[in-house]
């Protein structure tokens, strides 16, 4: 609300000063003085419009960018001035003044211009060469993956996970058009990667940086990631097995959540006993399943009929997939049963 009247206090204040600059400037006595006023408050309401058009584009970079680019254009301007200087003096030799002026105008346009581009283009490579050359920080970035499933930031609560941790713009972006899906499942999964993020930013033993770089020429966040890992040499976090392909097939070093916790189960071996509980029956004739606390799953032989039933069973074989651990157990008492018969 309070910037709405602040533009409208812009507006009407670019809209009347046009007026009565245009009004005051009209020669003395002319019957067009209103008419041109008319058309000096339509000139101040369009510049009034395109300032709050720009504004509103300058509100979506950051800082460093903003700063980046005033920097930038204020060096192209002084070597601007310094060059218009010197050409006036070479100028003044051959007595020819009208044309100052206009070359120095348009030396002040194009070197103000491409000050501006550059500096604010140059703005966050700048900064990272700055941090590298600092520190060497090890660099890891954030895909929308990893930050929706949440146990980043448990890993890094507990002090594994040291160095930056970065997240693109675009990552962001990504996040915040999944939060306004209008499909509840992937708003509930896009706000909970937004409120994940809002904890590890706060969290004083992680340093979180959001980065604006971007690659106009790529459609696509995971070709985006990619080319963000090599150009900063930086480890990608994921849990998405395509990205994790892709990306190891261009060079850049994955580090997959998925597999550090399948790593970090416990390990079991054929013979060794435990208690299950069966949930459901298993694809096989006579079946049961359950689960550890990690989400293993555990198929039992023999235990259809025992859903809902805690039971001592034995692990027969173990086999490892990309999607995780599967136990093949059988009923302890099947398993003594046969071990006396033989």
């Amino acid at each position: 609300m309070n910037r709405l009247i602040i533009r409208a206090l812009l507006v009407l204040a670019c809209s009347v000063s046009g007026y009565f600059i245009v009004f005051y400037s009209a020669a003395p006595g002319s019957s067009y003085a209103y008419l041109q006023g008319v058309v000096g408050f339509i000139i101040g309401l369009v510049i009034a419009l395109l300032v709050i058009r720009v504004e509103k584009d300058i509100r979506k970079l950051s800082l460093k960018v903003i700063a980046g680019g005033v920097i930038g254009m204020v060096v192209g301007l002084l070597i601007a001035l310094i060059l218009g200087f010197g050409l006036n003096m070479v100028i003044k030799i051959t007595q020819d003044q009208q044309v100052v002026p206009w070359i120095y105008l348009l030396l002040t346009g194009i070197l103000g211009y491409l000050g501006l581009v550059l500096g604010s283009k140059k703005a966050e490579e700048f900064s990272f060469r700055a941090v590298e050359s600092k520190h060497a920080v090890d660099h890891r970035l954030l895909d929308t993956s990893v930050i929706i499933d949440g146990r980043i930031a448990d890993i890094c609560d507990t002090g594994f996970m040291d160095g930056e941790l970065i997240v693109p713009r675009f990552v962001l972006n990504e996040l915040q058009f999944i939060a306004d899906s209008s499909d509840s499942m992937k708003r509930s999964r896009g706000r909970r990667g937004l409120d994940v993020l809002n904890r590890m930013q706060k969290s004083s033993s992680i340093n979180i940086e959001i980065v604006e770089q971007d690659f106009p020429k790529i459609k696509g966040v995971d070709g985006k990631l990619v080319a963000l890992a090599q150009k900063l040499n930086a480890k990608l976090l994921t849990n998405d097995y395509n990205l994790n392909k892709v990306a190891e097939l261009q060079g850049v070093r994955v580090l997959n959540v998925n597999e550090l916790a399948n790593a970090m189960k416990p390990v079991v071996l054929p013979g060794e006993q435990m208690l299950v509980k069966i949930i459901r029956e298993g694809k096989e004739q006579g079946q049961g399943v359950g689960y550890l606390d990690d989400g293993t799953m555990i198929i039992v032989d023999s235990a259809q009929k025992m859903i809902n039933m805690t039971v001592e069973v034995v692990v027969t074989s173990v086999l490892q997939t990309t999607a995780g651990r599967m136990i093949f157990t059988e009923l302890k008492e099947a398993a003594e049963k046969r071990t006396n018969n033989s």
